[in-house]
Order: structure tokens, then C-alpha cells, then sequence
């Protein structure tokens, strides 16, 4: 309202001074032409007034109320209150014309606050969103890893058992092969007795008794361990009495090399001194033990007298084994087999022993490594493996697991923060995890591919990631 106001102001100013300058023509103009027209017009003192002019305010349309009052009174111009209305008015409309910059200053400033406000609001959804999405992949990543390390350890326990089971069938095939293989040679036997007793013509039923007791003694033996899978405790209550008799027989009593007495003898080295030079399966049974085992006796080479402890050729034995099976022995004497940690303490307790490990690549190279002490440790101890020096050909693979404890699937006792024989695929004397694997899984043609270096190999000949064809580890007294 007050705009309208001033402008109107303005108006009646103007107008004001207009009819002032009008009014003093008039009185100019009165004072030469009185006489004249007074004469033909009667004067009314109280209508024209030379000095004075008459003011009409016109107000602007407004919704009145109250009572409207109409002044008509005149009001006579002063110049210096124009200059001061003027002036007033200059700083009014500055002021106007500033509180107008302001406002739209402000009313841009709005704007902007509004738009950054709902930018603001959008940017803490979408946060907010991404942030339930970052929780939700990390539940999940969670639940899968979960869900794979327990599917892990079910392929893992199913491949073990069924392992265990091909093997156990094996074995079972095999023993089967022996018994039928027992009683053809029974039956040879028999029918050379009676040739012998016919020839001799004389007849003596007593040592003919003691021997077909013996021969009964010795069948019932071997058929319980011939190419048996030693991991077997039910077997050991099968086993003949301790005494035995030493008579030479010349009779061979199971198909593999003959061997002239029934023994058992302390190591395949009394084998040799007692006149025994065949290689083939020798019945042992270690100084101050009752133990009885079976091993097989190398006889071909470096002067012979060898107990082979374990030996790998054509990947027909599993060696992924459980602490029990390769604590009491596994696998086919006149193959691939592992003789038993038990087996190797009871051995090894008897005096100082050697260490002779044979090798032979694809390409038909055979290397040997020596040490010219080996121990194993008891089971209180985890089968803890003691080595003297080396000497040979093959390079030093078996020094860095010196002192180490036996480690297998179910048996951790190596240094790696996980389970080397998980990730080597065997049982051995692990470290960190090894430099040398005879126990692994055997591959064909030599150099393999696997996510791990699971082969059987001997780091300083041909690498980790080379499998051997043929490995024979063997002992001998000093």
C-alpha cells in the first residue's frame, strides 16, 4: 500500500503547482480588465479568491470500513518540502529497489537449499541402500565359505572311505589269490613228501608228524600274512606261537622266492648271515620284542641285507592313510607297501641303522641317497624321525625334515599354520611343508600338473613337480 500512496503524492504536487502558476496569469490578467468585468459580471467574493487554489485528492480503491472524511481544504506548496518529499522518495525507491535485490538474492539462495537438501536426502538412501547391500554379500560370502569348508570335509571323508574300502577289496582279492596259491603248494608239498618217503624206503611217522606240524604252523601263518594289509589289527591274533622250527626245509611254502628256513630273524642282515641270498619275503621279529612282521629282504644289491621299509612302482597302493594305517603298515609286500612306523621303532631300537634311498626317473636314471644313521622314534613321541650325514648322488632332500614328527590326514604335528598332508596327499615327516614327498600320489610320465606338489618326489632330483617312477626305501645295520 504505501507505493500507491506516494504515487498519488506525487500526483496532487504536480497538480498543486500547475494551478498555482494558472492562478497568478489570472490575477494578472484580473487587475487590467476589472472595470470591464465587473461591469458585465457580478463579482462573488466567496467563489473566485486570486491566492488560493483548490485541491481534489483522489484516493485509490480500498475496502472501507469506517466512515470516509473528505478534506477540501487547500494546502499551499513550500519548495524545500518538495525537495524533502523528493529526496524521500529517492531513498525510498533505493530502498525498494534494494530490498528487491535482496529478495531475489534470497529467494535464489532458497532454491539452492532446497536442491541441495534433496540431493542430500537422495545420496543418504542410495548410502543407506548400499550399505544393506555390502552386509548382505558379506553374510553370504560368509554362509558360502562355510557351506564349501563343510562340503570340503565331506569329499574328504568320503574319498578316505572309499579308499580304505577299494584297498581293503584288494587286499581281500589278493589274500584270496594266496590261500589258492597255499593250498597248490600243500598239495605239491604232499606229493613231494611221499615221493621222498618212497624213495628213502623207510618209514619214520614221528618226524613225518612234527614236520606236517610245522608245515601246518607255518601255512596257517602264511596265509594270515602273505601280501597282507598291515593296517589289519584283527590279523594279529592269528599269529603262530613265538617258538619255531629252525630245520631247514627245502620245500618252498608260498610262490614268491623260496626261503630255506621259517626264521623269523632280527632284520633282513641276519637273514644274510644266516646263508639266506635270495630277495624275497623274510618272517622278522626284532631283539626284545615278541613283535612279528613280515618284510621284504634285498639281497641284490650293495652286498644285499637290505629291509626294504617302503617302496613305490606302479601307483597300485593309495597312500593317503590314516595315523593307524601308517602306524602298523599297509599295502603288498611283493609290490608297493609301507612296513608301519610300530614296525620301523622296533626295528630301529635294535642297534644303529642306515638309510639307503633308491630312485629312478622316467627316463630310466637311477640315484641313490645315503645316511648313515636312521631312527624312528616311539609313538609317545610321534614317531619323531632321527638322520645322521648323507652321502650319494640323488642331492639332500630328507636332512630338512630331520627331527620332524610324523604328520597324516588325521594327525597334525608338522610347523605349517594348516595340515601338510592335506595338501601333499600322504603321511611323512613334514616340515613346511617338505622337500622331499615319497609318500605322495603317484603320477605317470614324471612331470605332472596339480594345484599342490602332491607327486613322489625328491626335491634335488628333478624338482617338485616331477614324480618318480620307482622309489624303494631300505635299511641295514651299520
Amino acid at each position: 500500500m504505501k507505493i500507491p500512496v506516494t504515487c498519488c503524492l506525487l500526483l496532487l504536487l504536480c497538480f498543486e503547482r500547475t494551478c498555482c502558476v494558472k492562478s497568478r496569469k489570472q490575477a494578472s490578467n484580473a487587475d487590467t480588465s476589472k472595470d470591464d468585468v465587473s461591469q458585465k459580471r457580478p463579482s462573488r467574493a466567496s467563489d473566485n479568491k486570486p491566492n488560493r487554489c483548490s485541491y481534489t485528492f483522489i484516493v485509490p480503491q480500498q475496502k472501507i470500513t469506517g466512515a470516509l472524511c473528505v478534506s477540501t481544504e487547500s494546502t499551499r506548496g513550500n519548495r524545500s518540502e518538495m525537495a524533502a518529499l523528493r529526496a524521500q522518495l529517492t531513498r525510498q525507491q533505493e530502498q525498494l529497489d534494494g530490498m528487491r535485490g535482496e529478495l531475489e538474492h534470497e529467494g535464489t539462495l532458497a532454491n539452492v537449499m532446497r536442491v541441495l537438501r534433496r540431493e542430500s536426502v537422495n545420496m543418504n538412501a542410495r548410502i543407506t541402500q548400499l550399505y544393506a547391500q555390502l552386509l548382505n554379500e558379506i553374510l553370504q560370502k560368509k554362509d558360502q565359505a562355510s557351506e564349501q569348508r563343510r562340503l570340503e570335509s565331506l569329499v574328504i571323508n568320503a574319498t578316505s572311505q572309499v579308499l580304505q574300502v577299494t584297498s581293503s577289496y584288494r587286499d581281500l582279492e589278493k589274500k584270496f589269490d594266496m590261500l589258492t596259491s597255499l593250498v597248490s603248494n600243500q598239495s605239491q608239498i604232499i606229493t613231494q613228501l611221499e615221493k621222498q618217503c618212497k624213495a628213502q624206503q623207510e618209514v619214520t611217522p614221528l618226524p613225518v608228524q612234527q614236520s606236517s606240524e610245522s608245515l601246518s604252523v607255518e601255512s596257517q601263518y602264511v596265509a594270515s600274512n602273505v601280501q597282507r594289509d598291515q593296517s589289519a589289527q584283527e590279523h594279529r591274533s592269528q599269529e603262530p606261537p613265538e617258538t619255531f622250527d629252525d630245520s631247514p626245509t627245502e620245500t618252498p611254502f608260498i610262490s614268491y622266492p623260496v626261503t630255506k628256513s621259517p626264521g623269523p630273524w632280527q632284520d633282513c642282515q641276519h637273514v644274510l648271515e644266516s646263508g639266506e641270498k635270495t630277495s624275497g619275503i623274510y618272517l622278522l621279529r626284532p631283539r626284545n620284542t615278541n613283535h612279528l612282521l613280515q618284510a621284504w629282504c634285498d639281497h641284490s644289491r650293495t652286498e644285499g641285507g637290505w629291509t626294504v621299509i617302503q617302496r613305490r612302482q606302479d601307483g597300485s597302493v593309495n597312500f593317503f592313510r590314516t595315523w593307524d594305517q601308517y602306524k602298523q603298515g599297509f599295502g603288498n609286500l611283493d609290490g608297493e607297501y609301507w612296513l608301519g612306523l610300530e614296525n620301523l621303532y622296533w626295528l630301529t631300537s635294535q642297534v644303529t641303522y642306515k638309510l639307503r634311498v633308491s630312485m629312478e626317473d622316467w627316463q630310466g636314471r637311477q640315484m641313490y641317497a645315503e645316511y648313515d644313521s636312521f631312527q624312528v622314534e616311539p609313538e609317545s613321541d610321534w614317531f619323531r624321525l632321527r638322520l645322521g650325514s648323507y652321502q650319494g648322488n640323488a642331492g639332500d632332500s630328507l636332512s630338512w625334515h630331520n627331527n620332524k614328527a610324523f604328520t597324516t590326514l588325521d594327525r597334525d604335528k608338522d610347523a605349517y599354520s594348516g595340515n601338510c598332508a592335506h595338501y601333499q596327499k600322504g603321511g611323512w615327516w613334514y616340515h613346511m611343508c617338505a622337500h622331499s614327498n615319497l609318500n605322495g600320489v603317484w603320477y605317470r610320465g614324471g612331470h605332472y600338473r596339480s594345484r599342490y606338489q602332491d607327486g613322489v618326489y625328491w626335491a634335488e632330483f628333478h624338482g617338485g613337480s616331477y614324480s618318480l617312477k620307482r622309489v624303494a626305501m631300505m635299511i641295514k645295520p651299520v
